[in-house]
């Protein structure tokens, strides 16, 4: 449960500053896009239109010269054997059905966005709980226990430090291959999405499941885990002192139940705050491996940024839009992150009157 305390924490740090109440709207927004995909997306992410390639996005044309075969009167102009080509001046104006434009193959890029964010967000939270999971375990341990066990699992974690995260990441990947697992959309498979979008008018044939990189998740999660341990160590160093723990191991609590019901419920809040910035560095992360070719997931910002290399010149939006829902969400996310350590760490002060 929060305390009234911790509320009245929140509450007085939020009305203090417009940063925070910006995160906030920022991840609330991308995660009712990521829900509810099936509802709000314009198009399959992967339904393709050839004829509808490169298409710019509103308030943009694009002008292309190209080489095409020279007509008069309706055929064929040909001289000494061989036929005539002329220069011709391209343009390609935005239209309101793809409104952040196309990429190479005709699909929608606001329809890739909406549905990349479903991928980026569970990897996110799952890779988080799990590096949380193995690091609070661990710091708890390190620092309830001390002595030799202390000394083993922190070095441990200094071993893991050791190694640059992205390098460390696409070398695990490298070792256990690209697993994925396919979760069934509910909205799809109850037929709610379906229904909405005849009812709409929206084209209907979304996909009928979510793609899971299962290695990329427990990856990140074993990059991560070591922050987690240092913050939960340091919280247990401390908190193992108080007079409170002691009177529970003199009334012969057990260890595991004296760091379950004393220790952690008085770690959770650098921990709390920790974990809303790793979902934005493993957001990053997962980009990043994407973007390397190494997740194995074929709808994701990172793919997608990778897919628009060649266009840079040409359509730069393809990497472009990716890109800037990337850096909004991870803005949003520290935004939020930084509210949560100005309320609940009486130890800092808040930035407010922003």
């Amino acid at each position: 449960m929060i305390s009234e305390r911790t509320r009245r924490n929140l509450r007085r740090e939020l009305r203090r500053s417009l940063l925070a109440k910006l995160g906030i709207v920022v991840v609330i927004l991308m995660v009712a896009m990521a829900v509810f995909a099936p509802f709000i997306s314009p198009y399959s992410p992967s339904q393709q239109s050839l004829d509808n390639s490169r298409q710019p996005p509103l308030g943009f044309s694009t002008k292309e010269t190209k080489e095409v075969t020279k007509m008069e009167d309706g055929s064929v102009v040909i001289e000494d054997g061989q036929v005539v080509t002329e220069t011709q001046t391209v343009y390609t104006n935005a239209t309101a059905a793809h409104p952040l434009g196309t990429d190479g193959n005709g699909r929608d890029i606001l329809s890739r966005i909406i549905y990349g964010a479903r991928t980026s967000i569970l990897v996110g939270l799952f890779g988080t709980s799990l590096a949380a999971l193995i690091g609070v375990l661990v710091g708890l341990s390190a620092g309830f226990y001390r002595g030799r066990v202390d000394d083993l699992l922190m070095r441990s974690a200094d071993i893991m430090l050791a190694f640059p995260s992205l390098v460390l990441a696409i070398a695990l990947v490298g070792v256990w291959g690209q697993a994925q697992a396919p979760i069934p959309d509910p909205f799809v498979a109850t037929g709610l999405a379906p229904a909405f979008r005849s009812a709409v008018g929206l084209p209907t044939g979304m996909p009928e499941t979510v793609v899971l990189p299962g290695t990329v998740i427990v990856v990140v999660a074993l990059v991560n885990w070591v922050w987690f341990a240092r913050v939960a160590r340091g919280e247990a160093l401390s908190i193992r002192e108080e007079e409170y723990v002691k009177a529970a191991k003199a009334l012969g609590a057990s260890d595991g139940r004296t760091m379950l019901r004393h220790v952690l419920p008085n770690a959770i809040t650098p921990i709390l705050v920790l974990a809303t910035i790793q979902v934005a560095a493993i957001i990053l992360l997962e980009s990043a491996l994407s973007f390397l070719g190494f997740s194995g997931a074929d709808v994701s910002w990172g793919f997608d940024i990778a897919l628009g290399r060649q266009y840079q010149s040409t359509a730069w939006w393809i990497s472009t839009m990716p890109g800037l829902a990337i850096v909004v969400t991870v803005i949003g996310l520290n935004l939020v992150g930084d509210w949560l350590r100005d309320a609940l760490d009486p130890g800092i002060e808040g930035e407010g009157g922003v």
